[in-house]
């Protein structure tokens, strides 16, 4: 598995995205009440995972607020805001594909999921594009479009595949970029692996929708580092990977 980071500005993620604003939705939390049990967690025994869910940390490459599990031909990068340093994002590369993941504090008693997919139609409806709601391995699931323009100069669309999972007191967006974002058999790979995240959220106080904090693991290599740890992650040269998302 190699591991990799992508610089972006705040200036470049506008560009780049300009769709969607930071989202965050709440969790089943047994102190939250009926609102909470009213709504259910279907993410139970299907994943993405909490932390308290799982016995060990061992295995897994460690970015503080998310745990991946490690799988053959896997890429990471690491989205890096370029003017404070800060991670804002991991995207997964698998097999042509992409998947971004942000995780953000959430509230205890009320999703917010249903509130965000209209926020995502409605900012790209302004933009010219396109949405459609599909029932997905994970719940409601929302495929956006936008118009682009490919290096020949001919008139296309890019899409993503958003995914919103909600956990105890945080929320999980997945982003899926590439063939993934139509195909289901294309999807197969990182939806699995999405299933096989683990949240962190921490017991800190937080506002609804601030990110959880992401780090680069304390074991990621540059490819060829002397004394680099035969199992750790490699590290690709920067690079700032295609997004459809507004992060930051």
């Amino acid at each position: 598995m190699l591991f990799g980071r992508g610089k972006k500005s705040k200036d470049e993620r506008s560009e780049t995205a300009g769709t969607v604003e930071e989202s965050g939705a709440a969790a089943q939390d047994p102190e939250a009440g009926e609102a909470a049990g009213t709504r259910g967690d279907f993410r139970l025994g299907k994943g993405p995972l909490d932390i308290d869910e799982i016995e060990s940390r061992e295995g897994y490459v460690d970015l503080g607020a998310l745990l991946i599990a490690p799988a053959e031909g896997l890429q990471l990068r690491l989205e890096v805001e370029e003017a404070t340093q800060r991670v804002v994002a991991v995207t997964m590369d698998l097999e042509g594909s992409s998947l971004q993941l942000q995780a953000f504090a959430a509230p205890r008693s009320e999703g917010l999921w249903d509130e965000i997919r209209e926020q995502i139609t409605e900012s790209v409806s302004s933009q010219g594009g396109e949405t459609e709601e599909i029932t997905g391995s994970f719940g409601t699931e929302l495929v956006a479009k936008l118009p682009a323009e490919a290096a020949d100069g001919s008139r296309g669309f890019r899409a993503a595949r958003f995914m919103g999972v909600d956990g105890p007191r945080w929320f999980l967006r997945g982003v899926l970029g590439g063939q993934a974002a139509l195909e289901r058999e294309a999807a197969a790979g990182l939806e699995e692996l999405f299933r096989r995240v683990v949240v962190v959220r921490g017991d800190n106080p937080m506002p609804p929708r601030e990110l959880l904090q992401l780090r680069l693991p304390k074991d990621a290599a540059v490819p060829g580092q002397a004394g680099a740890p035969q199992a750790a992650p490699e590290m690709q040269q920067p690079e700032r990977g295609p997004e459809i998302t507004q992060i930051g």
